[in-house]
């Protein structure tokens, strides 16, 4: 087990694909649906009420925060958003977590087929 204790329960499907669009670089909502559809292989398709509205929920709880992106004139009306330290730190917790099941599962197929 790891030494950052998961005292939290596992983040929704949503808010974890919004975490790891966020881990590649800073992105608006429209970028966030094309890497979270990609990312999932086409099995998460964010429609963009449920994109602000869980973005709403990571931006309360500390997890992203919106930035001003290099340049104003590059952006239009575009937000931008980014993984804070905590978002960094609970998409690290969740992807240990992943992790561990993965390797579980591994070694439990791997003695089922013996």
């Amino acid at each position: 087990m790891s030494s950052m204790k998961r005292n939290l329960e596992l983040l929704p499907q949503v808010s974890f694909s919004i975490l790891m669009a966020l881990s590649l670089r800073p992105r608006h909502g429209y970028e966030i649906m094309k890497q979270a559809e990609e990312d999932s292989l086409g099995k998460v398709k964010l429609a963009p009420g449920t994109l602000y509205g869980t973005i709403k929920l990571l931006l309360k709880d500390g997890l992203i925060e919106e930035i001003m992106p290099r340049s104003s004139q590059q952006s239009g009306r575009r937000r931008y958003y980014r993984l804070t330290k905590d978002g960094w730190d609970r998409l690290n917790a969740e992807l240990e977590f992943y992790d561990n099941i993965v390797r579980i599962s591994k070694k439990r197929s791997a003695f089922e087929r013996s």
